[in-house]
């Protein structure tokens, strides 16, 4: 099973790191980058990074006991019961984040700041306690952006997770098992563009092209970076196989910067919509379904009446597609594993027409879309 790294429980202030003392010097094109050591990279980056406590309101619970057969009863029975005595706010979750802006934006997973009724908190590497607000959850990808009041708060320096390599060491911070603040770990890249279900809190996602690492991400990493050697935040950790041997994924950064561009301009994360559901198609489903192709989406309905296979009102309504469709082509680019039509779908904005080359039965046409904005 994977599972999101998120905790579930109290935190406290312990402190806890490992490093390594392994240095690598390379020069890197005309910028003269240089790679530095684990802890160079780790005193650099932990300052910004920081812990987000999850809080609720929780009963308080008094046993009392009382009489069946009433007070007045000649029978002296009393049976203990548990009653509501007011409610107190605790702490029962936690998870990790980064400092993006001096003015106190934070990136985190979504699922751990998932709960609309909670309240959260963070605590920064210094110490200092801050009231967060949670200003957008994406709707797609697991990412949220919070706020907390500040100046001239310390930041992390955001790379390009385009150019990863397999092999290539990285390092994790994070607030492990919610208890032990920023553990910083270290491994390699062990994959890229990686599919998986995600699961926990009652919640199933599936996640694309993540990063896959060994670098041991544990319950409470949820929402920390993943740094390369040059210090830069190249992912957000965000799950681990849970019966395995040092599997974890992380989101590439750069599929977060479009969110954090959107709220510094427009206070909300906007995503464009085709309003499909649907199946990446394989060899396996092209035989299973007697497709005459082994690649391209093919529009279905979810095991529900509340998951059509076109969005009612959407673009993808408009443009006249159907249950069956299969779109091979989205703007000329051949639909497949890595290149998802929620990938390519994301390559654009609301209002924008794009052209699909769908295959209906046995014959190909060309269908025009304009695309909708995501609520």
């Amino acid at each position: 099973a994977i599972v999101f790294g998120f905790i579930a429980g109290l935190l406290s202030s312990a402190f806890l790191i490992n490093l390594d003392n392994k240095k690598t010097e390379i020069n890197s094109n005309t910028n003269s980058r240089i790679e530095k050591t684990i802890p160079a990279v780790v005193k650099e980056a932990s300052p910004a990074v920081v812990s987000i406590i999850v809080s609720k309101l929780v009963p308080i619970l008094e046993r009392y006991y009382y009489n069946p057969f009433g007070e007045n009863s000649p029978f002296d029975i009393r049976i203990p019961v548990l009653r509501e005595k007011g409610k107190e706010l605790q702490e029962v979750g936690g998870g990790t984040g980064f400092i993006i802006s001096q003015d106190g934006l934070i990136v985190t997973n979504k699922h751990v700041v998932s709960d609309e009724n909670a309240e959260y908190s963070v605590f920064t590497n210094d110490g200092q306690k801050y009231s967060a607000k949670v200003l957008a959850r994406d709707p797609i990808q697991d990412v949220a952006i919070l706020q907390i009041s500040g100046s001239n708060l310390p930041t992390v320096r955001l790379g390009d997770s385009d150019k990863l390599e397999i092999g290539q060491t990285v390092i994790a911070i994070g607030n492990a098992l919610g208890e032990f603040r920023n553990t910083v770990s270290s491994g390699i890249i062990s994959g890229l563009l990686r599919t998986i279900i995600a699961s926990g809190g009652g919640v199933s996602e599936q996640l694309e092209q993540l990063i896959q690492t060994d670098a041991a991400i544990n319950p409470g990493n949820s929402g920390g970076p993943l740094l390369n050697l040059y210090g830069e935040v190249i992912g957000i950790n965000t799950a681990i196989v849970k019966d395995a041997q040092s599997i974890g994924f992380a989101i590439p950064i750069n599929k977060i910067k479009k969110d954090i561009s959107d709220i510094k301009k427009s206070g909300r994360i906007i995503y464009p919509m085709l309003g499909v559901r649907y199946v990446l198609i394989n060899k396996a489903i092209a035989e299973s379904n007697k497709l005459s192709v082994d690649y391209g989406a093919l529009i279905s309905r979810g095991d529900s009446k509340d998951e059509p296979a076109i969005t009612p009102g959407s673009a993808a309504e408009k443009a006249g597609l159907k249950e069956g469709d299969v779109i091979l082509e989205f703007n000329g680019t051949k639909i497949n594993a890595e290149n998802s039509l929620s990938k390519l779908i994301q390559q654009h904005n609301p209002g924008e027409a794009v052209n699909l080359k769908v295959l209906r039965g046995k014959e190909e046409t060309t269908i025009s879309a304009i695309l909708d904005e995501m609520k």
